[in-house]
């Protein structure tokens, strides 16, 4: 007798379902792990060493040699881009993900305990989104300057970190305040539960769904974040190779006879930013029933 088909477990469907009713959520998913697994195993993929300079070739056009042609320094972009995946990303996820706990915890808390604390906090975050972002960033990494550890700008990341927190902390209180009114929750209290009970047994788990968008649609955000505090030099120094950095310094001249210099980098960034944003809108959609069709 043939065996007994297992039964699929419930992640197995709900992934299953994501799959067949979310293929752009799935595309954004796959150029997101495409982009993981380049920038992880860049020196296996690069043909060049991203930092060598060759001043034979410079500003070569595309072709079988370098395929993406070559910079002002002779440097293929190919292998740069590649290279540029591993800081992009790596500033990108953690970042978002720091600055959606942080964001978070402070809106939950917010939501939570209401009346003087929840106006002392709102009022700051008030202050704080009264700052564009990129100014914010550009001020912060100003005036903490560069403090690298481990190959990481840790000031570079709380200066990404710091602009967010308080859209984050909005966005999730303003989540967290639908839950906080439920039965459930005024009978935990009711029954003389801890805050930190309540708060983490209670109203976390029922949270997780808009968070984990937030993350989605911030990571997005903070990758071209960085990619423009990298413009402007503000973010990853030269000659590390970094997307916005590539953009960096190259005048309408350089432009107009070499355009591959800037169309490549700037097709790597709207790539990463466009397969997250697919990515957090799918997972919208499959996480919030009301948005669903």
């Amino acid at each position: 007798m043939p065996a007994p088909v297992k039964p699929r477990g419930p992640r197995t469907k709900a992934i299953l379902r994501f799959v067949k009713t979310q293929p752009l959520g799935l595309l954004g998913l796959i150029i997101i792990l495409v982009l993981l697994v380049a920038g992880t195993f860049a020196n296996v993929f690069a043909p060049y060493d991203p930092l060598e300079t060759r001043f034979d070739a410079l500003l070569q056009p595309p072709s079988w040699t370098h395929l993406m042609g070559t910079d002002g320094y002779g440097r293929d972009i190919f292998s740069r881009l590649i290279h540029g995946a591993r800081p992009a990303l790596l500033l990108g996820i953690s970042t978002a993900l720091i600055g959606s706990i942080i964001g978070g915890a402070i809106g939950v808390s917010s939501a939570y305990f209401g009346g003087k604390v929840d106006a002392a906090i709102q009022r700051l975050v008030d202050v704080m989104l009264s700052i564009p972002l990129i100014v914010a960033a550009m001020v912060v990494v100003a005036v903490l300057g560069r403090n690298e550890v481990g190959g990481v700008d840790i000031n570079l990341m709380i200066a990404i970190i710091l602009p967010y927190v308080p859209v984050i902390a909005r966005v999730m209180r303003s989540a967290a305040l639908s839950v906080r009114t439920s039965p459930y929750i005024d009978a935990a209290r009711a029954l003389g539960f801890s805050h930190t009970r309540v708060i983490f047994s209670h109203m976390v788990p029922n949270l997780i769904s808009p968070w984990l968008v937030l993350v989605s649609a911030f990571t997005a955000q903070t990758i071209l974040l960085e990619a423009s505090l990298s413009y402007l030099g503000l973010g990853v120094a030269e000659p590390a190779p970094a997307w916005g950095l590539m953009l960096s310094g190259v005048s309408m001249e350089v432009f107009s006879s070499a355009p591959w210099v800037v169309i490549f980098p700037g097709l790597a960034i709207s790539l990463a930013v466009f397969s997250f944003s697919l990515l957090g809108d799918a997972l919208r959609d499959a996480l919030d029933p009301k948005f669903h069709r």
